[in-house]
């Protein structure tokens, strides 16, 4: 049941980045909830092995280059799905942030 839920609000968080981030948009929820779903089987599977593999610039950078990890995923996931558009990197960059965010207080929220 929490995973539904947190599934769920991280569909209309994306909903609402796309409405309010400038270069980000969506068609609509199917696309939201496909995108999520890719987002976090991506995140679960593939982010872990980039992780390892770009340890050396993550400790370089003091852990900054995390983000450029998670903003190169949410824009890779926008890049094969029809509906979802990511305008550059600096709205894929701050459209990450913001599912993090999202995704933290969710996370928090639905103990």
């Amino acid at each position: 049941m929490k995973f539904i839920a947190r599934f769920l609000l991280s569909v209309l968080g994306l909903l609402i980045i796309a409405e309010y981030v400038p270069g980000i948009s969506l068609e609509g929820i199917y696309v939201a909830t496909i995108s999520v779903l890719i987002l976090g089987l991506l995140n679960a599977v593939v982010r872990p092995v980039l992780f390892i593999l770009t340890l050396p610039i993550t400790i370089l950078t003091l852990g900054l280059f995390s983000f450029v990890l998670n903003a190169l995923l949410f824009w890779f996931v926008a890049s094969f799905i029809d509906g979802f558009t990511v305008d550059g990197f600096l709205a894929a960059l701050l459209g990450s942030l913001l599912m993090t965010v999202v995704n933290m207080l969710g996370s928090s929220w639905i103990k």
